[in-house]
């Protein structure tokens, strides 16, 4: 019999962390339900923020997740700026960071993750950022008025989705942006080959100027201790007024490997978001989700972390809720819109549909003939489609998938 539960903490007011608030209620759960997050700001849009929200393009307003009056009809308790120093689960209950302590016997961990950063000379100079919150891409946009009054170059460090949305945002500006990747393609780890030098040419059209297998030696800074450039291990200088970093994020899985919880570059779940305590589970950008080969699989995506909120809050109401769907994940750069379904990863065969050279296309992969993922530009209903197709394990031939006279949706009939 499922234990009954009366207070549950969420740590995380993010993506993660809301679903699984908002899914315990939906789910009947009657008892104390209380997020704690540990910026200033209530549940917001991250997506966003490299894109829309930093072009200046939407307002306060429509970067909120969820406004305070609606959690609290809903009876949910949001904490802002509650950051948690640690869990004893001997005693079950939270410890947050001004020394009060929160009971709990259930506890949702949806810690998110953190930009990595480069250990170099300089890397601390006022004008470098990362982008993970609110309070960079304000710091970034301030940085970046900054540039377009003075007429200063935007360098990018690392060619991955939030680099290139931001190098794109820039350029949509006018400012001068060189991307500094040390990998020697874009996007290497997320997409093949062909689709990465596909994005290099619509960065170039734009006028970035990227250096591929860079190296970087150091961040230059004036005396006023602000940033002044890039310098490479050649000797080179590429000047900058604002320096994003972009380089990887790591999971916020700290706290629960301080607390005993089982760890590997994540917090271990499984496909219902239960940790190895039974009275703990864990959703979003901080897990790694054990697969049924023993792998571990690691999503960072709004999917993810909505999936994983509500297999999370099943879990603590005893149900089994396992998320198990076709991953999927986009980005917005210049006009173009990359929506990707599974992972491409290990593809060894892969089929064009449409034209890569015209507005609207999608890339098919395989791996020993069976489909593994669809990456669609400006095709949201080829992606649609895929996500179908994956979700029944239905798989075209590559001679279909690059056929566009070929009807794909018949195969699910």
């Amino acid at each position: 019999m499922a234990q009954v539960r009366r207070e549950i903490v969420v740590v995380g007011a993010g993506q993660a962390g809301l679903q699984a608030a908002e899914a315990l209620r939906a789910g009947g759960f009657e008892g104390s339900v209380t997020v704690l997050g540990d910026e200033a700001h209530g549940p917001y849009h991250r997506p966003p923020l490299s894109k829309a929200w930093l072009a200046g393009e939407m307002d306060a307003a429509q970067l909120v997740m969820r406004a305070p009056e609606a959690l609290a009809r809903k009876n949910i308790a949001l904490r802002t700026g509650a950051a948690v120093a640690a869990i004893d689960r001997g005693a079950h209950h939270v410890r947050l960071a001004d020394g009060s302590a929160l009971p709990y016997d259930g506890l949702v961990l949806a810690t998110g993750s953190t930009p990595r950063t480069l250990a170099m000379p300089g890397a601390t100079a006022q004008g470098v950022q990362a982008l993970r919150s609110r309070d960079d891409a304000d710091a970034i946009a301030q940085r970046l008025s900054l540039c377009m009054a003075g007429q200063l170059p935007v360098v990018v460090i690392g060619g991955g989705f939030i680099g290139l949305e931001v190098a794109a945002t820039a350029r949509k500006k006018g400012l001068n942006v060189t991307v500094l990747e040390a990998a020697p393609r874009l996007l290497g780890r997320a997409l093949t080959p062909v689709l990465s030098d596909w994005y290099a040419d619509l960065h170039r059209g734009h006028g970035v100027q990227l250096v591929l297998g860079a190296a970087i030696a150091a961040i230059e800074a004036g005396t006023d201790g602000a940033v002044t450039g890039v310098r490479l291990a050649d000797g080179s200088v590429c000047p900058a007024g604002l320096v994003v970093m972009g380089v990887g994020v790591s999971a916020n899985d700290e706290l629960a490997r301080t607390a005993g919880l089982e760890c590997d570059r994540g917090i271990v779940v499984d496909a219902c978001g239960r940790t190895s305590d039974p009275d703990i589970a864990a959703a979003g950008d901080c897990t790694a989700r054990r697969l049924p080969d023993g792998t571990l699989l690691r999503l960072e995506s709004v999917q993810n972390a909505t999936e994983q909120g509500k297999s999370a809050a099943a879990a603590l109401l005893g149900q089994d809720r396992p998320f198990t769907a076709t991953p999927w994940f986009w980005s917005d750069q210049y006009d173009r819109k990359l929506q990707m379904a599974g992972l491409s990863a290990g593809a060894d065969e892969w089929a064009v549909r449409g034209d890569m050279d015209s507005a609207s296309f999608s890339v098919y992969h395989f791996r020993q003939g069976r489909l593994i993922a669809v990456d669609s530009v400006n095709a949201g209903k080829d992606h649609l489609l895929a996500r179908k197709l994956m979700d029944k394990s239905k798989t075209p031939t590559a001679a279909q998938a690059g056929d566009a006279a070929f009807d794909l949706a018949a195969l699910l009939a």
